[in-house]
């Protein structure tokens, strides 16, 4: 580490270090505010992370005809039996309240009026769900969610927010020889003033969302770079369960549409999939057709195209009304009208493309890792709820529900390290490395290691491909050390030294899996075992 000896000193102090600002991180902030001081991290535009782009919704039960039962077996059923249903249970049960906290912060989730005149909220049913249940904002949910959040957030005075940083390393006392194993803070990097920063705190939590930036194709922002579990696991923490990548079924596919989701929510309401010749193909693959969980609506995809030699194949609701899809979807029939698409004419070209990490950082229900005072919450972390497959907006219910069961044992340990000294930290040392003029070498391995990715690990895996991939990722791995080592730190060097390590990650925990489970399919082990258990990997302390 480059951390050896005291130079100018750049540091903050807080209780309550929170590195991301999506959903997970402002909701904690905003529960932990009334009792103690809490900076908030934030990589690029406090506003810029996956939780500003979720369309879908938040699942959870709001009406009569439907149950937490059915809510739990029907998370089951899509976690292909890898869930663990006390965590299950434990996040569904609590998932009306946590909804309810965000109906009262001001979200303000679609309404309409029943057969009795009475208001009631709009759930739509997306794939895998027996049940309408998911509450929505037309189809832009995550932004009414994330800009709630960050409206309230702002009014907190002690909230800190601090824009533009990112986290280039944890500080914990075993690090510094120090006694037992606790998070002390973390260096920093400012973006705008391009240095490495000290950051003291009591606790610290990743809430830094997901590595789908891992792949070459993905419908996650820039931003989803694995940073909380690269800094987790080089911290001594448990993995779990990162062979699981969630391939979302229909990213629209045009040249000009970098990263456009289009939801499930468009299946949910009746959209059907089809191949360029205009039939209909899911239903030789499961009787559920369009609602069957994205697994397998994505190896259909993937499949067909591959099969037919295709680009893509089409998503079309168009046998709906044009008012029908202008209200129910206004921000993707005017996305795809900017690129000459009329949804509600023709059918829309779409791929798959990596979604959502249902693996991460092994925690506890409050959110707790392997060392004590650090916390992860939201999809940086392993909770047991996805299993090998997630349940359609079960992701978003997930950040909330973790959120405000961190906050409460947050809350708890408070008066035990009030009147803690803060250890003494060295200051980042910078003095031995220089200024590079070969970023072209950060950008080659960025896109070696995406396309490697996409081919090697992808939503069909052989032995043989997870080989390949190693060591390509490996050879990697020598690289961006030697040059983490030489020259001054980078936003795009500490993104890619993440995503390198995550693909490592995600390939040993593949090899490991000997079977085809839920997002995990090897050509090589088409069967599934029977008394199936996560992947967890250990990092050598």
């Amino acid at each position: 580490m480059k951390e050896s000896k005291s130079i100018t000193e750049h540091q903050h102090i807080c209780d309550v270090l929170i590195i991301g600002a999506g959903a997970a991180g402002l909701s904690l902030a905003l529960k932990l505010a009334p009792y103690t001081k809490v900076n908030v991290l934030s990589k690029g535009k406090l506003s810029e992370g996956s939780t500003l782009y979720a369309q879908g919704g938040v699942a959870a039960v709001f009406s009569d005809t439907d149950s937490v039962d059915s809510h739990v077996e029907d998370t089951l059923i899509a976690g292909a039996g890898l869930c663990d249903e006390e965590a299950v249970r434990f996040t569904l049960n609590n998932a009306k309240e946590s909804m309810q906290w965000l109906i009262d912060l001001g979200v303000d989730f679609d309404t309409e009026v029943d057969a009795q005149g009475q208001s009631q909220f709009h759930l739509t049913r997306e794939g895998g769900h027996s049940h309408r249940r998911i509450l929505h904002a037309a189809d832009a949910t995550g932004k009414e969610i994330e800009n709630t959040l960050l409206c309230a957030v702002k009014k907190e005075k002690n909230i800190n927010l601090m824009e533009g940083y990112n986290a280039v390393d944890l500080i914990t006392s075993r690090k510094l020889n120090l006694p037992a194993n606790r998070i002390l803070g973390a260096y920093v990097w400012n973006r705008q003033a391009e240095r490495v920063e000290t950051i003291k705190a009591h606790f610290v939590i990743l809430a830094t969302g997901g590595a789908s930036k891992v792949y070459q194709y993905t419908s996650n922002p820039d931003v989803s770079s694995g940073d909380g579990i690269a800094l987790a696991w080089r911290s001594g923490c448990r993995i779990a369960n990162m062979e699981f990548n969630q391939f979302h079924p229909t990213c629209l596919f045009h040249s000009d549409a970098k990263n456009f989701l289009l939801t499930e929510a468009l299946r949910g309401e009746g959209a059907h999939l089809l191949r360029p010749d205009g039939t209909r193909f899911m239903f030789d693959f499961d009787e559920r057709a369009e609602l069957a969980p994205r697994d397998i609506v994505a190896r259909a995809i993937d499949y067909e195209m591959k099969r037919l030699g295709a680009d893509c194949m089409y998503l079309d609701i168009s046998h709906k009304s044009k008012e029908f899809i202008v209200k129910h979807f206004p921000t993707i029939y005017q996305r795809c009208l900017s690129l000459g698409i009329d949804m509600a004419e023709q059918a829309i070209p779409i791929v798959p493309a990596a979604h959502y990490s249902c693996g991460g950082v092994m925690i506890d229900h409050h959110g707790q890792t392997d060392i004590d005072g650090l916390y992860a919450i939201g999809e940086v972390s392993y909770t047991g709820l996805h299993g090998a497959n997630r349940l359609a907006s079960n992701s978003l219910l997930e950040c909330i529900v973790y959120a405000h069961a961190c906050a409460k044992d947050i809350i708890n340990h408070i008066p035990f390290y009030k009147e803690r000294k803060f250890a003494n930290i060295p200051a980042w040392d910078d003095s031995q490395v220089g200024n590079s003029d070969e970023e072209v070498v950060i950008q080659h391995n960025w896109h070696e290691l995406r396309l490697f990715m996409w081919d090697y690990v992808g939503i069909v895996r052989t032995d043989k491909r997870l080989e390949r991939a190693l060591r390509r990722v490996q050879l990697l791995q020598q690289e961006i050390s030697e040059y983490y080592s030489h020259f001054k730190v980078s936003n795009n060097l500490l993104e890619l030294r993440n995503l390198v390590q995550v693909a490592e990650i995600i390939i040993k925990s593949a090899m490991q899996r000997k079977e085809s489970r839920g997002l995990h399919y090897n050509l090589d082990y088409p069967e599934q075992q029977d008394n199936p258990q996560p992947t967890i990997l250990c990092p050598q302390k």
